[in-house]
């Protein structure tokens, strides 16, 4: 049964302070404190997820990546979180308390990180900040899967193998119909699972797999079937899938038509992965 939602999880706000590029949440998957690294402050991206919850219809103000900026951003939100003074500021005073742990540092955004020619040295950056204020959390790289063959990509990925890590990668259908109906993408599907399967043989991966109701219509139970054909594939020819998250939407989306898929269809798509032998975690919209 879905726990009571915590309201800082319904607000993801990628504006802190005066930074360009850092920012802290309180993610509901993470369990605790994530700081956000955006590399797509143009907000482009090779996605146009039906469910995204970047307003893409206000102008940019940051066209750029300064990976100078990036560096004092993270530093500084580094000193405050150790620290502990982050748990003094209006939101995050209100945070439970045991969500009050610094989970990661996560690439995500307003795009695909991985799409940033900054992207492999911002992961150095990432290590080498983590290493100076001692602060025990991992590396969450958030991705759609669309990026990964390059090979400045995959080289990146294998730096962040030897240091705590996680490729939080993404598959939201299991036919190219309902893909391109959910995440709208010139990439075709076929491309998402070639590079998953890439990924996890070389390191075991967590799938993240958003449903929803369009116009007030759940997946169909075919579409689901298909999605645990796919997973079983993936596992079948060698992927290494440590854990799907199987989740809804718990924020504004950019399409009015859609909402939260019901906590007791979360949880039916959970128990048809775990019937595949794969763990899987259910979150839940608002409520």
């Amino acid at each position: 049964m879905p726990s009571p939602a915590t309201p800082l999880f319904t607000t993801h706000e990628r504006l802190w302070r005066d930074n360009r590029y850092v920012y802290p949440v309180i993610s509901r998957r993470a369990k605790g404190l994530s700081i956000g690294v955006n590399l797509n402050p143009d907000m482009a991206c090779n996605f146009d997820c039906v469910y995204c919850s970047v307003d893409r219809s206000v102008p940019a103000t940051v066209r750029s990546v300064d990976l100078a900026v990036v560096r004092a951003e993270l530093d500084a939100l580094l000193v405050l979180v150790v620290s502990g003074g982050l748990w003094a500021v209006p939101p995050f005073d209100r945070t439970p308390p045991e969500l009050r742990r610094l989970n990661d540092i996560a690439f995500s955004g307003d795009g695909e990180p991985t799409a940033a020619a900054e992207f492999p040295a911002a992961c150095r950056l990432a290590d080498e900040l983590l290493r100076w204020h001692g602060a025990a959390a991992k590396i969450v790289v958030i991705t759609n899967a669309t990026l990964l063959q390059r090979p400045e990509v995959a080289a990146a990925l294998a730096f962040l193998d030897d240091v705590p890590s996680e490729i939080w990668a993404k598959l939201d259908a299991g036919t190219e119909d309902y893909y391109q109906r959910v995440d709208r993408s010139k990439v075709p599907l076929a491309r998402v699972l070639d590079n998953l399967l890439a990924a996890g043989r070389q390191r075991p991966i967590v799938i993240q797999s958003l449903f929803m109701r369009l116009d007030g219509v759940g997946p169909s139970q075919a579409e689901i079937d298909a999605y645990g054909m796919r997973l079983r594939a993936l596992v079948d020819q060698g992927c290494r899938i440590r854990l799907v998250q199987v989740y809804t939407t718990a924020r504004a989306t950019a399409e009015s038509f859609v909402t939260p898929l019901p906590a007791a269809d979360v949880d039916a798509i959970a128990r048809c992965v775990r019937a595949l032998g794969i763990a899987a975690e259910a979150y839940y919209g608002p409520g």
